[in-house]
């Protein structure tokens, strides 16, 4: 009998993140403080989704900068260019390459029913264009490329997930198994954070309010001065319960970067002031992003290290996805060079 054990394969996991601006407290801890974590259990891949990030009017100079801050951030949080594929979208053309022959392959009463488009037509009237009602079909090229396994998503994002399985599942009923059918991972630990000055809405990146969302750059005084004005209630009692709905986003946030129960923070601040809690939120966010901050400044010093990653990463990146790209591209009848 061999020696040999089989070593079963890593699934594939993929996630990407729009360059629109800094990531906020709450895309770190939704979905990037996990994913370091990911590199252990999965095959990993992340994206810097600029492509995605044109159906909206960009500054050009913004947009560059934005993508290398955001491509430093991520290797500040713990993303490993050794452990995972690491890339920028429009560095590697097989994503609208492929995204155009599944725009062929999509139906356009599926579009029209994609609720982000809904929103964000009515956000920018005066800029609804086509990018913006086929972006899923570039969605789903993301995932399919590489052939991905599961795409953590979070609950409100299901929706983009479920398209891209059915094109998936069209195009491989109509050609044989092409691709993978990729599942949706919910995050167990993921945190959804709300606007500290509306904690009825997910902070946002675009939020007009610059009070209601912490950017991970922020320095601490600003980080400190957010939480101090964050909108609570007036009954002073920190508890978890509906209508309390300012607390309840800062014990999310309080016990997502201490690791404390909610049983165990109302303990902690029984007899005391919101003033003491938001201090301590505040506290406990600062020292959560400051090694993060640290790396970032170190990161943000060496551009010629990001491009050397960036690079190397599109390299992969196009490698494993052309392999996708020629089988998919031959299924249909195309012709091989």
């Amino acid at each position: 009998m061999s020696e040999e054990i089989k070593k079963e394969r890593k699934k594939r996991s993929l996630s990407l993140i729009q360059p629109t601006s800094i990531p906020t407290l709450g895309n770190y801890l939704g979905a990037m403080k996990g994913w370091p974590s990911f590199q252990d259990d999965f095959d990993t891949v992340f994206g810097i989704a600029d492509l995605h990030s044109i159906t909206v009017r960009q500054d050009p100079k913004k947009l560059r900068e934005q993508t290398v801050q955001l491509y430093a951030l991520l290797l500040s949080v713990g993303l490993d260019p050794e452990k995972s594929i690491l890339f920028v979208q429009s560095h590697v053309p097989q994503h609208s390459q492929l995204g155009w022959l599944l725009n062929c392959y999509t139906m356009f009463g599926e579009l029209s029913r994609m609720t982000q488009f809904k929103d964000k037509s009515q956000q920018h009237a005066d800029n609804v264009n086509s990018g913006l009602f086929t972006y899923p079909c570039l969605m789903a090229a993301d995932i399919l490329l590489y052939q991905a396994d599961i795409v953590p998503v979070g609950a409100d994002q299901k929706q983009h997930l479920e398209i891209a399985r059915d094109i998936a599942e069209r195009f491989n009923g109509i050609y044989g198994n092409v691709f993978t059918v990729p599942e949706p991972y919910i995050p167990k630990n993921g945190a959804r954070v709300m606007s500290l000055a509306d904690p009825t809405r997910k902070m946002s990146k675009s939020d007009p309010n610059p009070k209601g969302t912490v950017f991970l750059t922020d320095e601490p005084n600003v980080i400190m001065k957010k939480f101090k004005s964050a909108v609570t209630d007036s009954e002073m009692s920190v508890r978890y319960a509906e209508g309390k709905d300012g607390i309840n986003n800062l014990m999310t946030i309080y016990s997502a970067v201490t690791g404390k129960s909610f049983d165990t923070i109302e303990a902690e601040f029984a007899g005391k002031g919101y003033g003491d809690f938001k201090t301590a939120v505040g506290e406990a966010v600062v020292a959560e992003l400051e090694p993060v901050q640290k790396k970032y400044k170190e990161y943000m010093t060496d551009k010629a290290y990001l491009q050397e990653q960036w690079t190397k990463g599109a390299e992969i990146a196009q490698r494993v996805s052309q392999r996708t790209l020629d089988k998919a591209m031959k299924k249909i009848g195309f012709l091989a060079k």
